[in-house]
């Protein structure tokens, strides 16, 4: 563990130095038009490069084109990760990256092994292509109603904001404006799917295309799991939402399928939407809290507490509540105790970080229960939609310093990891060479 917590801290460090230096950018007078307080430009920064979407000033409005493409680059280093693209100015200087480096590298971007070069390259060409196809088609259809220039920076922005699972816009109402343009909206969503799928899942899904057969138990999981999911909830928020006025009720019928999915989509990884979610009924508040707080794939641009976190104790349930005498397994391989472990843990760090700091701005913020709640849990899974402020920013705006300075923590922990998070608030543990007997415990 000591190695790890070495690693974890630096890693922890850099987050920090990157949001610091954005918020330093940002409050740069030719950075922003009007006023912006500090705690406003760090929160901002901090959104941007936790990839989360929460907003207390107007990106298009409280920004000049600077502070935009400050923006749009702290998102970028955010969600590909500062640690892949140290590694690729090193190996584009043709310098051999150190075992620590490596070790790093690894622990940043949860790799299964070592064999970081080849995979820093992959990972830089999918998302710049990707980035580019995305950016291209959401160009064409902007030119539609922008002048060609406009449009181009309005299609770049949107694609890797999308991709890095952001949720910044440069549309004050975010892509309302386009809830029935399905080239638009579903451009997004797969840009938004395949950044928060994780860019292990990506590179595997690439070059073993032709057979699923030989795809990593993880990969199986990620896939079937965004599946179900993205499924599931385009049906759950259709069933909840389909005669609400104020949503869905005025939408034809393909309109109502768009805007389901693409709630289904958002709602997990990114923070755009496409109705007014101050509008949605509470159970599909409720509800989404429980998608946000599942969250994308590890390694990917995503928050949450993954989706793989959530499936291997799903799977440890069963075989508990089944009392089978067979270790825990899925698509025939056996998930090993220590990963059940580490799922546990995670789930019950989440738990108490969000019930926690929900506790906090419930006595302090003088704001409704469930609104406090899916803000909380919004920037904790670093998805960034919010019920808002009444007007065109997050619920956030509304907080008082103390308050934006728990939405900040919240964004860091949910972008480092849970699990990193908590390591890092523990301490490294000392090596142990004995074990107590062991006790009776009746639970």
């Amino acid at each position: 563990m000591d190695i790890g917590y070495k690693y974890i801290k630096m890693i922890f460090y850099g987050y920090l130095i990157v949001i610091l230096t954005g918020a330093f950018l940002l409050s740069l007078p030719y950075a922003h038009i009007e006023e912006l307080a500090f705690i406003d430009a760090l929160f901002t920064s901090a959104s941007a490069t936790c990839v989360t979407g929460l907003i207390v000033a107007s990106t298009s409005e409280n920004f000049t084109f600077f502070g935009e493409f400050i923006i749009l680059v702290l998102i970028q280093i955010g969600g590909i990760g500062y640690m892949t693209l140290v590694t690729f100015f090193f190996l584009y200087l043709k310098k051999d990256l150190s075992i620590d480096d490596k070790k790093m590298m690894k622990q940043s971007l949860e790799l299964p092994t070592l064999n970081v070069n080849n995979f820093t390259k992959k990972i830089l060409a999918v998302v710049l292509t990707l980035e580019f196809i995305g950016a291209l088609i959401l160009t064409v259809e902007f030119s539609k109603t922008y002048d060609f220039h406009e449009a181009m920076w309005y299609g770049v922005f949107h694609a890797i904001s999308a991709f890095n699972n952001a949720g910044f816009s440069l549309f004050t109402d975010s892509l309302m404006g386009y809830n029935a343009n399905t080239i638009v909206m579903i451009t997004i969503c797969m840009l938004v799917i395949v950044g928060g799928i994780g860019y292990f899942v990506l590179i595997e899904v690439l070059e073993n295309r032709k057979s699923i057969s030989n795809f990593s138990v993880h990969s199986k999981i990620m896939i079937y799991g965004t599946l179900f999911l993205l499924i599931f909830g385009t049906i759950l928020f259709l069933s909840l939402e389909w005669d609400n006025q104020k949503t869905f009720a005025d939408f034809s019928i393909y309109e109502k399928i768009l805007n389901a999915l693409f709630l289904s989509v958002n709602f997990r990884t990114s923070g755009f939407n496409s109705i007014d979610i101050g509008m949605l009924n509470d159970s599909s508040l409720f509800f989404s809290t429980l998608f946000m707080i599942t969250g994308g794939g590890q390694g990917g641009t995503a928050g949450g507490i993954k989706l793989t976190t959530v499936a291997v104790l799903i799977v440890a349930l069963i075989y508990v509540l089944r009392d089978n005498n067979q270790e825990p397994n899925i698509f025939k391989r056996t998930i090993d105790q220590r990963i059940i472990n580490k799922a546990l843990a995670i789930i019950m760090l989440a738990s108490f970080l969000v019930l926690f700091s929900t506790l906090l701005l419930v006595e302090t913020q003088d704001l409704p229960f469930l609104k406090i709640l899916f803000e909380v849990v919004s920037a904790f899974a670093t998805v960034g939609v919010s019920v808002g402020n009444g007007d065109i920013l997050s619920l956030s705006e509304k907080f008082d310093t103390f308050g934006k300075g728990i939405i900040i923590l919240l964004m860091i922990a949910g972008r480092v990891g849970i699990f990193a998070f908590g390591v890092i608030l523990v301490g490294k543990s000392k090596k142990i060479n004995f074990k107590y007997p062991k006790g009776r415990i009746l639970i």
